[in-house]
């Protein structure tokens, strides 16, 4: 990504910008075939923001939403007036209706729930949905079981594909929105199924259910003569009673291993289906839009269908035509010794405690000498243009930076969302930027 950009069409005249789509976010917010938005991006680029802003957005535009995080950071719960989130949707109060009151057109407001991803809980409940209650039980207090569902590599990813095929299997909600880990991680819930599959086609878990599955004597005699070597070295490796709970483990689930495929692969198409929207966020850096990059060619090798992307915090001004350059220059000119001090030399000597006619031997109160004003003015102006040349820089990295982008990826729609000047805490924050993300970069910089 070193190349200089190049378009065809050349820069924009009013911006200076490289062309590129247009990210219409109403629009996909109110097609009512639009029913999964995923955010995915790198951390710290107002993800999390982002999510919660358009699941806001899309109910208060009469849609029944819920937000699924799977960051476990507060800001989610907090933007919405939560004290905490779980496994289990909360509804947010204070949506509100704020579309147009266009004829015929409903003026009732959407709903409006979030929650964040309970990895461990979600594996307890795909267990106690595909066991009867004494095999459940069974599996929920295995200690290897335990381990697994709490930490085992790609449990979070997989359960997350879990989570969301049963939001979607329930079709009690109009959108779901979902809001990826802060990292590359976060496309890693598209190879759950591929992971399971090889976890459950590995060889260590043929060798754990082979006796099982041969069953009887002839399932002894394998285990007694063919593998007795086997095991026991797996219980000297293991320890012997961690060997005869992964046995156990894997014995009892036997019968939910195909059901935990077959609903991954499931989810996996849902994914890839028309139905679903992949959003990448990011920020006008450099490493951020190189993790944009990353995400878009994996979506597209995914055959994932992205929408765009949403580029946060772009800084603008209002005063383009006045150059980095002429503004650093200016501000040097204010500070040359002879410019700020021309005026009459007598001021000071006026005002100095020699020439006071006073006897008053306490520190004298001057007023400002014109002279000592003037040069306040100037070190004012002068810090002012040195902040603007500082400003009209960081304008033109970032323009750069997103040309880069948009050279590689002249597909990939964009919307520009402009900096805040603090951080999101309540709804009307989350409206804010829900506004700025429908208008786009050009209405509100």
């Amino acid at each position: 990504m070193s190349q200089e950009p190049q378009t065809a069409a050349g820069p924009d005249a009013r911006s200076g910008r490289s062309p590129a789509p247009t990210l219409h976010v109403d629009a996909l917010l109110d097609d009512p075939e639009t029913r999964i938005v995923v955010c995915c991006g790198s951390g710290g680029v107002g993800k999390t923001t982002t999510a919660a802003a358009l699941a806001l957005r899309a109910a208060e535009r009469g849609r029944k939403v819920v937000v699924l995080t799977i960051d476990p950071a507060k800001r989610l719960a907090q933007s919405m007036g939560i004290d905490s989130l779980d496994n289990v949707p909360r509804r947010v109060k204070g949506v509100e209706d704020r579309r147009g009151e266009a004829p015929g057109e409903s003026t009732e407001a959407g709903e409006l729930h979030a929650m964040m991803l309970d990895m461990k809980r979600t594996f307890d409940e795909v267990v106690e949905s595909h066991a009867d209650p004494e095999r459940a039980a069974q599996i929920l207090a295995n200690p290897f079981y335990q381990t697994v569902s709490g930490g085992f590599a790609g449990t979070q990813e997989y359960m997350a594909m879990e989570k969301l095929g049963q939001l979607r299997a329930k079709d009690e909600w109009d959108l779901i929105v979902v809001d990826t880990p802060p990292s590359r991680n976060a496309l890693d819930f598209l190879d759950a199924p591929k992971r399971l599959g090889s976890f459950l086609d590995g060889k260590l878990i043929r060798l754990l259910t082979a006796p099982a599955k041969l069953g009887g004597r002839a399932g002894m005699a394998f285990l007694n003569v063919g593998m007795s070597m086997m095991t026991g070295t797996l219980g000297k490796i293991l320890g012997g009673q961690l060997l005869k709970d992964a046995q156990t483990f894997v014995s009892a689930m036997d019968t939910t291993f195909g059901g935990f495929r077959t609903r991954a692969d499931a989810t996996f198409k849902l994914l890839q289906a028309p139905g679903t929207a992949f959003l990448v966020v990011a920020a006008p850096e450099r490493d951020a839009l190189r993790e944009a990059a990353y995400f878009v060619e994996r979506l597209a090798a995914e055959k994932m269908p992205l929408v765009g992307l949403v580029l946060n915090r772009v800084h603008g001004s209002g005063a383009t035509r006045l150059s980095a350059e002429r503004a650093l220059t200016a501000a040097e000119n204010l500070g040359e010794p002879g410019i700020v001090d021309q005026t009459d030399g007598n001021a000071d000597v006026r005002n100095s405690p020699e020439t006071d006619g006073s006897s008053d031997s306490g520190p004298a109160e001057s007023e400002p000498t014109p002279a000592a004003a003037d040069r306040s003015v100037d070190e004012l102006t002068a810090g002012l243009l040195r902040l603007h040349a500082e400003r009209m820089r960081l304008l033109a990295r970032e323009q750069r930076t997103r040309d880069r982008f948009i050279s590689h990826h002249p597909e990939v729609a964009i919307v520009e969302v402009p900096a805040l000047p603090g951080d999101v805490h309540d709804l009307t924050g989350l409206r804010d930027i829900g506004d700025r993300l429908a208008a786009g970069h050009t209405e509100l910089s």
